[in-house]
């Protein structure tokens, strides 16, 4: 597999020089060549990213990449060629759904003037989305107890995300190797501006004062359930939420 990738990375590499299109073609017709190949590649790279999102939506980050090939209908050899390694696609898929919740979250407080009304809007649109299943164990930060002691805000503890059975626990790295958390600047403005939707929402007394940005997060996290049958699956999200988003609001005090 891997003297394959890298034969493969080598010819390609020559395309731009036209190399490739005059050994092939002695130079004519390289665009009538090429120009299929990109579209091709494009399709296949639209698949792979499709089909990575339902599966780790499905089963979380330890799913193999050959259940991202089998979804995505082409060889695992064309994941590898596009995404050398799975932790390469895990970013790229955490990053974007970082992102997309993030202009969730950014519409929410455009649109909606109410405090309470632009929480609860953030959180069902991202609910329906299903962002909640792909969100990267960074956002999904909760505070716990070590050693009797309760932890600062600011430090907190990860849980990991679903594995596969026999799975190891889910570590996003950088390129070469290295342990990176995924797209900092993505995670810290995602967490921005859940916090003041958090923060407008407490302040109008709408949410309890102890409601975090993490449990925000945890909800949009636990809200969305992976049913087999879509029907079934928005049906239980909208009722799971409606039970969450009534545990948030503050209750007069009697």
């Amino acid at each position: 597999m891997h003297t394959h990738n890298s034969h493969w990375s080598s010819t390609t590499a020559l395309s731009p020089s036209g190399a490739v299109g005059a050994a092939v073609g002695n130079g004519r017709g390289e665009g009538a060549r090429t120009a299929p190949l990109r579209v091709d590649a494009q399709r296949n790279l639209e698949h792979v990213l499709r089909a990575a999102r339902e599966v780790f939506g499905e089963l979380g980050y330890g799913a193999p990449m050959e259940d991202v090939a089998r979804r995505a209908r082409v060889g695992v050899g064309t994941v590898y060629r596009r995404f050398p390694s799975k932790d390469v696609l895990v970013r790229r898929i955490a990053e974007e759904e970082t992102s997309r919740l993030t202009d969730q979250a950014r519409a929410a407080l455009g649109q909606e003037d109410e405090p309470w009304s632009a929480l609860s809007r953030f959180l069902r649109t991202s609910v329906a989305s299903g962002a909640g299943r792909l969100l990267p164990p960074q956002v999904l930060r909760v505070g716990v107890p070590e050693d009797g002691e309760g932890l600062p805000a600011d430090e907190v503890r990860v849980p990991q995300q679903r594995t596969q059975p026999g799975g190891g626990e889910l570590r996003l790295v950088a390129g070469d190797g290295t342990t990176a958390a995924v797209d900092d600047a993505g995670a810290a403005a995602l967490l921005e501006v859940v916090g003041l939707l958090v923060e407008r929402a407490r302040e109008a007394g709408a949410l309890r004062t102890d409601v975090s940005v993490s449990d925000v997060l945890l909800v949009i996290a636990t809200a969305a359930p992976s049913l087999p049958d879509p029907a079934q699956q928005a049906a239980a999200s909208a009722r799971l939420l409606d039970i969450l988003l009534e545990g948030l609001r503050s209750r007069p005090s009697s």
